[in-house]
């Protein structure tokens, strides 16, 4: 004869199935059932459900600071890069350029070249200052592969001198380029084809005319730099304000959605 099969024990599984409903949910379990099934009432479901929320809130927000994080460190590299070339190429033409000395140039024309390239190169050297006092404290804390970590970082309290450095760097910096530009055209052009004797150079010759030309030129780049810019961070600034207006608006839906299941739970 066969021995006879054991029988299941059904007792045992209520048990389990109780102590698995009051054990808190995980936050990396996945979503649970619709309420209705068997098992599972509706407080369960609810309260399940809320815990979720309360988990997918909380790396959202660690989402958003890790990319306040790395667009901080964007912003300090490419203001490093753009504050060092450009300070070195205002000082090479400073210092490279050759005065006709026999030639008597206008008193303003020297002094605003004088002071645009002086300006110029204290402009970037203060945003590379920032920018290479705070990276390092950036960079060191990026690299670290834990979520925690982002409170190590400098950038939100820091986040004034980050933008002082970048408006320095990519504006008001490349504004003074520009005109460091036109300056430089027309102290290089100005003493070609001019009459060697003081007085002012008729418009006439040859390096007027180039200077010239070259300020005309400039002056549209200018005016269309001048209003990308201005575009461009209203597009940003507007892009922000749309993706602020659709999370609010979620989360609205799920407090109404939560104020409604509790009023169902107070029914019943």
């Amino acid at each position: 004869m066969r021995p006879p099969l054991p029988r299941p024990q059904r007792s045992s599984l209520a048990p389990t199935m109780s102590a698995e409903l009051n054990v808190p949910v995980d936050p990396s379990t996945p979503a649970c059932p619709e309420p209705g099934h068997k098992g599972m009432d509706y407080r369960d479901w609810v309260r399940r459900s809320y815990l979720e929320l309360v988990t997918s809130n909380h790396h959202s927000v660690q989402a958003l600071s890790w990319r306040k994080l790395y667009l901080s460190r964007a912003k300090l590299k490419a203001s490093s890069r753009t504050s060092a070339l450009l300070s070195g190429f205002a000082m090479v033409a400073m210092v490279e350029v050759q005065l006709e000395t026999q030639y008597q140039y206008p008193r303003p024309l020297l002094i605003a070249f004088s002071a645009c390239t002086t300006v110029l190169v204290a402009v970037h050297l203060f945003a590379l200052l920032i920018s290479t006092c705070i990276l390092p404290n950036v960079e060191a804390v990026s690299n670290i592969h834990n979520l925690n970590s982002i409170s190590e970082s400098p950038h939100e309290r820091m986040h004034p001198y980050i933008e002082l450095a970048w408006g320095f760097s990519t504006v008001l910096g490349i504004l003074l380029f520009l005109a460091e530009v036109v300056l430089l055209c027309w102290i290089k052009f100005l003493p070609v084809d001019a009459r060697h004797q003081p007085g002012p150079a008729p418009s006439s010759h040859t390096g007027w005319q180039a200077a010239l030309v070259s300020t005309i030129i400039m002056v549209p780049v200018g005016l269309i730099f001048v209003v990308f810019t201005i575009h461009f961070y209203r597009s940003l600034v507007r892009h922000k304000t749309e993706r602020h207006n659709r999370e609010i608006e979620e989360l609205h839906k799920l407090k109404v959605q939560l104020d409604g299941q509790e009023r169902s739970l107070q029914v019943v």
